[in-house]
């Protein structure tokens, strides 16, 4: 059996920098993570990953949770542009 590139899906995780934000994103999925270090970043994308494939529970009140994690709702904006890796 032979593959194409068609047959082949990239894996693995690429990491970015800037300054102290280490960003690691998953290549097959586009979900990323970031923290202060490469493992923390993974830290955060192994949760945003449970959570893209359905894991944790929903937010019922989002403006609530905002407030709790120290965001003001009213300053949110909403962007629906994808993430700059997909453009």
């Amino acid at each position: 059996m032979s593959t194409t590139a068609d047959d082949r899906h990239e894996e693995g995780v690429e990491f970015t920098s800037e300054e102290t934000l280490v960003t690691a994103r998953d290549i097959e999925t586009g979900v990323a993570g970031s923290g202060e270090s490469k493992p923390e970043a993974l830290s955060m994308l192994a949760e945003a990953l449970e959570l893209h494939e359905g894991g944790g529970e929903p937010i019922e009140d989002e403006d609530a949770f905002l407030r709790e994690i120290g965001v003001d709702p009213s300053e949110v904006e909403e962007d629906e542009s994808p993430p700059p890796w997909l453009g």
